[in-house]
């Protein structure tokens, strides 16, 4: 549906609920609040302007890919969406800029994943969800070592994940990651890590330390302040369970929670 406040804007809703929003005259208007904060990673991965290697599961309506294409130039993309309809619908209604280098494939994320090659990615980032979860393939410590096999030495991970208080999904995710990569971090609203609420969460992984002060400066500019947790900080959320230790439960991959009502912001990407 068009945005009537932004001439050529526009959003996109999956059973009802908001997946995407694109400006296409404007692609790094980012509407979502977890778009910004991985738009946030993009912008911290390299330094400003340098093309990057990228590859994308889930695409939606392709906003992060668009604004990739816009603020490093030059940038190789390869999205992958499962559901081949809404590529369709996003090919004809709402087309890619002119030279944006992005590849699109209508594919099951796993499986590219699997067959993707080692090394070849600079930043990996993952919004999929199946109605409003992460699907259980996405979410092992098979997969999160796939993640790890695919990127480059130094490259990052970025995924939008959702959960609550107690946190069993975002432990067992820290724990999995934990077990392929030696830096992570989580950026959330306050209220969503403190316990206060459902909501996104950024997971972050990287074999090389990440950008943190310069995402802590970010986050803390956004309009919905989004401060990051690393380190011990991370210790009220995961209970010592990425520690250094044996991934915790649900390392086989168990799915993503439902959300108690309606669904986080855009918690319906496919894969």
């Amino acid at each position: 549906m068009p945005d009537v406040d932004r001439e050529r804007a526009w959003l996109l809703t999956v059973d009802g609920a908001p997946q995407s929003y694109v400006d296409l005259d404007e692609p790094e208007h980012l509407e979502f609040e977890y778009v910004r904060r991985l738009a946030h990673v993009l912008d911290c991965a390299a330094e400003p302007g340098a093309a990057l290697d990228l590859l994308h599961l889930g695409g939606g309506a392709l906003t992060l890919p668009r604004y990739a294409a816009a603020v490093r130039p030059g940038s190789r993309q390869d999205v992958v969406e499962f559901d081949a309809a809404l590529v369709e619908l996003v090919e004809r209604h709402l087309p890619l800029a002119a030279g944006a280098r992005v590849t699109v494939h209508a594919a099951d994320a796993r499986a590219w994943l699997e067959a993707a090659p080692e090394a070849s990615a600079d930043v990996l980032v993952a919004d999929v969800f199946g109605g409003s979860r992460v699907p259980a393939q996405l979410t092992s410590v098979e997969y999160a070592r796939q993640a790890a096999r695919v990127l480059r030495p130094g490259g990052l991970y970025a995924a939008n994940l959702a959960d609550g208080a107690p946190f069993g999904f975002l432990k067992a995710q820290l724990a999995n990651f934990a077990a392929a990569f030696a830096e992570l971090a989580l950026i959330a609203e306050p209220g969503v890590l403190r316990g206060r609420r459902f909501g996104n969460a950024v997971l972050l992984a990287s074999d090389a330390p990440l950008p943190l002060a310069a995402l802590a400066r970010r986050g803390a500019a956004a309009p919905v302040p989004a401060p990051g947790e690393w380190g011990e900080g991370l210790g009220p959320v995961i209970g010592g369970g990425a520690a250094g230790g044996r991934p915790a439960a649900a390392r086989r991959g168990g799915g993503g929670p439902p959300p108690p009502g309606p669904p986080p912001d855009g918690a319906v990407s496919r894969a």
